[in-house]
């Protein structure tokens, strides 16, 4: 089902709504194949690094199959981490922006167990909780799984490694094999089938894994930077380079033209390439970036399919691919006809365990970098000054312009401080 639309995939019309106001244009492999199958109520258990998309691909049927308006949930997703739920929580509530009667509600140690009383009480549809404060709540008579139909269990094998097992056992052992069991993990060791064979019915088993090295001639850095300064760091990075032609993607359509719009109120040439442009314009906007009438092209995943452009010197993830595919062919667009290449991911803050797992696909090392300094690009700065002034002296032609500063030698000032003069006006300019 690869390169499937999401409305093929039996998606609700307020889902599919939600996803296209999240800018995603296409389903990544594991949400190709695992959504129909879970909404199917088969049990499943997929196999795949974190990065893939998977919290949508057992969020959007989990969303879609929950008891609507019932106080009782029917939905609990598992989580390692208190980080993960939070996470979890967040796509789930997007995701579910415009299906009426499912709210989610997070449980998780470190927060306040009165907040989560007063809104497991409210009621809720669906639960994503860490291990051990679920078992809390059961305990306590706070959580009721009576009518439980899909249990989720995300990152299965993170949450054996952290000693969950008993746990995890314990909170399966409530739907007594009543609800469909859903269960992701990026590796399946023994541990992981014995708790299929326990609690499982005939579990359909879904591989997602990269397929491709990335080329060897492309250098690939991960630079640690803030969301908030990812357009900086582009912007710095591009001007201390020698770069001609760079394309940058973004996961959305509409971080796309939001980051069009920042590069062109910086002065670079640059324009945008998504799914909602007609192939025309789609055309046009690649026949500009060719003949270098734009230097920057700015995409997403699916316009950029079949994109062919020999020159291009760098490759920006302004953010992580979904998919670990997805990387591989972003940075292929460098590097093409014998040319060096360049790609620069960026990372920060819970996204590192993104890029570990691309990493593991792709079986090489991003080299860490560091965002430049503004000190950085000025010093970067003054060396191609210094290049073009040699360049200049080298063609010559200078007769007409010694002409004209010649008088001011007469006076106070030597040649070489007319020169430096002219040198700073050129730097402070930038």
């Amino acid at each position: 089902m690869k390169n499937s639309s999401f409305s093929e995939l039996g998606i609700s019309p307020e889902i599919l709504k939600a996803v296209n106001e999240m800018g995603f244009e296409e389903p990544t492999s594991i949400q190709s194949e695992c959504i129909p199958a879970i909404l199917s109520g088969q049990d499943l258990v997929g196999q795949a690094q974190t990065g893939t998309g998977k919290t949508a691909a057992f969020g959007i049927p989990a969303i879609q199959q929950a008891n609507k308006g019932s106080k009782i949930p029917s939905v609990l997703i598992l989580c390692p981490t208190r980080e993960l739920a939070i996470q979890v929580t967040g796509e789930l509530i997007k995701l579910g922006r415009y299906t009426d009667g499912v709210f989610t509600v997070p449980v998780y140690g470190g927060q306040p167990i009165g907040r989560q009383l007063n809104a497991l009480k409210k009621g809720a549809q669906i639960v994503v909780g860490t291990p051990g404060r679920v078992i809390d709540h059961l305990k306590r008579g706070t959580l009721n799984l009576n009518n439980l139909q899909k249990l989720v269990l995300d990152e299965a094998d993170e949450m054996l490694n952290m000693g969950f097992r008993e746990d995890i056992e314990k909170i399966l052992s409530y739907s007594e094999g009543k609800a469909q069991t859903v269960m992701f993990s990026a590796t399946v060791p023994k541990a992981i089938k014995r708790l299929m064979d326990r609690f499982m019915t005939d579990p359909q088993m879904i591989k997602v894994e990269g397929k491709a090295e990335t080329a060897a001639n492309i250098e690939q850095y991960a630079m640690e930077v803030r969301d908030s300064m990812r357009t900086e760091a582009i912007c710095r990075t591009l001007d201390m380079s020698e770069f001609r032609l760079t394309l940058i993607f973004c996961n959305t359509k509409r971080q796309c033209d939001k980051l069009v719009e920042e590069l062109q109120a910086r002065g670079y040439t640059s324009d945008a390439l998504h799914g909602d442009f007609r192939q025309n314009i789609r055309d046009k906007v690649m026949e500009k970036f060719r003949k270098r009438k734009i230097d920057i092209l700015v995409a997403t995943d699916v316009a950029a399919r079949g994109l062919d452009v020999d020159e291009i010197d760098v490759v920006f993830n302004y953010d992580i691919p979904q998919d670990p595919e997805f990387y591989v062919h972003r940075i292929g667009r460098t590097a093409r006809a014998g040319r060096p290449g360049v790609a620069i991911t960026f990372v920060s803050g819970r996204k590192n365990r993104q890029l570990r797992g691309i990493e593991k696909q792709i079986r090489t090392k991003l080299i860490p970098i560091t965002m430049p300094s503004q000190k950085d690009v000025q010093e970067s700065m003054k060396g191609v000054h210094i290049e073009n002034i040699i360049k200049t002296l080298e063609a010559g032609g200078l007769r007409e312009y010694i002409d004209e500063l010649e008088p001011i030698t007469e006076g106070n000032f030597t040649a070489i401080e007319i020169a430096a003069a002219l040198y700073k006006m050129r730097i402070e300019k930038k």
